[in-house]
């Protein structure tokens, strides 16, 4: 039984969320203390540390409950409305007619889509960017949600709808609070992430980051409950390349193969052979990914083609091993093609660079964080296979990605991300636009 010491506060703002688990009473011991007069009563369980990273603060202030309704009915709507990437028109239409009825917001475009809201405090100060990502997936939609997409084909099936209505809500609660700022935040809500080259490298050619202090993403993720903060220092993502092959034989009837270079047996052995670039060429401390995700040739049962198509895509975070990656991939392709006496076509497409976290302010998001939502809101989680081209945006200036977890297996809210049934847990926005908020006040003190 857990046991709360000093006076308990009733109103709602100070209650806290527990999951229904079970906690073993041998296990727990009461740890519970009083906090400054600013923050509340927070409940400690000495019991296991996945147990602990449950016992979140739901601390939500008047201000963003009051914005919340209008939050998930954003999100709702642009959760029907889904774009592809470089094709968000209405989405940025949207947006601007939300953001034009806010006081002291003025509006820019960089580019075609995605608009970026500027808020100038009544001081001078740092200058801040808080980025959102707009655009949807090629994909089904097969959630059953009565606000299910209407474009077909077309799905936001990896939270930027979340992303975006969580930052427009922190902006319209900020945009009253213009007095009380020092400095300038820049709301970007962006176009393009998901289809490289990405949004991100064409607006820091455009001068979006010009004259900008510090960085600041989100991403609500499936891997973590609600409401908790995943957080890690240095490379957060990993590096996500793209290589394209042609192996070209020579065709010929299915009956006479010695008459022909087999294109097909050549490219099996390509296959094979880039695979033993992550055990024995790579060292087997540093996270690496060599894929092959297609492959297309021949055109009937009985003909061997001249030539066979594969494409795929590589995943690292040391710098120097992505260099190496493309000389060794077409050495391999060059000596399996030469001893058959055939040919190649080789191309490696450079894509998002890792997001590296600046550890200073990493540090420092964290106490924030765990200031406002406890201790255990946040734990530190391993790299990410998944690319963002966030990267292209962190050149400029020193910058913090955080991954907020919008998983709830009781509502059966577990599928992945760029899935046709995945969902969000509605629940996780009022933790993004109140750490939005909190980060904006924090930094432009």
């Amino acid at each position: 039984m857990l046991v709360c010491c000093g006076a308990a506060r009733n109103d709602e703002r100070h209650r806290f969320s527990f999951p229904s688990i079970y906690l073993n009473a041998v296990q727990l011991v009461n740890d519970a203390w009083a906090l400054s007069d600013e923050k509340f009563l927070y409940l400690k369980s000495l019991c296991d540390i996945d147990t602990r990273r449950r016992l979140v603060k739901l601390v939500i202030s008047d201000e963003v409950k009051q914005v919340m309704g209008e939050c998930i009915e954003w999100r709702r709507h642009l959760h029907e409305n889904p774009e592809l990437s470089f094709e968000e028109y209405d989405t940025t239409n949207y947006l601007e007619n939300k953001l034009s009825e806010l006081e002291g917001i003025v509006l820019r475009r960089y580019a075609k889509t995605g608009v970026v809201a500027i808020l100038r405090g009544a001081k001078p100060g740092r200058t801040i960017l808080l980025r959102a990502d707009i655009d949807a997936l090629p994909i089904q939609e097969d959630t059953g949600l009565p606000f299910a997409s209407k474009r077909p084909g077309v799905m936001h099936a990896c939270g930027h709808d979340g992303h975006t209505a969580m930052m427009l809500a922190a902006a319209t609660i900020l945009s009253k609070e213009r007095d009380c700022l020092s400095g300038e935040v820049r709301f970007l809500f962006q176009h393009a992430e998901e289809q490289p080259p990405g949004g991100a490298a064409e607006l820091a050619r455009l001068g979006v980051m010009d004259g900008v202090d510090e960085l600041y993403g989100l991403h609500l993720s499936s891997l973590y409950p609600t409401g908790h903060f995943g957080v890690r220092a240095g490379a957060l993502t990993s590096a996500t390349d793209r290589f394209e092959i042609d192996v070209v034989g020579k065709g010929g009837h299915s009956a006479y193969p010695e008459g022909a270079h087999d294109a097909i047996v050549m490219a099996a052995q390509v296959v094979l052979a880039i695979q033993t670039i992550v055990s024995r060429r790579v060292a087997a401390t540093e996270p690496i990914v060599v894929s092959v995700c297609q492959i297309n040739a021949g055109t009937a049962y009985n003909i061997l083609p001249d030539e066979v198509h594969i494409v795929g895509s590589t995943r690292t975070f040391s710098e120097k091993t992505r260099k190496r990656l493309p000389k060794i991939m077409e050495d391999i392709v060059r000596g399996i093609t030469e001893t058959d006496d055939s040919t190649y076509r080789f191309r490696f497409v450079k894509g998002y660079a890792s997001v590296v976290n600046d550890a200073a302010l990493t540090s420092h998001c964290r106490n924030l964080i765990e200031k406002n939502f406890g201790h255990d809101a946040t734990f530190d989680i391993e790299p990410l296979m998944p690319g963002e081209d966030y990267s292209a945006l962190q050149g400029f200036c020193p910058g913090f990605f955080v991954e907020l977890g919008a998983r709830n297996e009781e509502k059966g809210i577990v599928y992945p991300h760029h899935n046709p049934h995945y969902l969000l847990d509605e629940d996780a926005l009022q933790y993004g636009v109140e750490y939005w908020c909190d980060l904006v006040r924090d930094r432009l003190s």
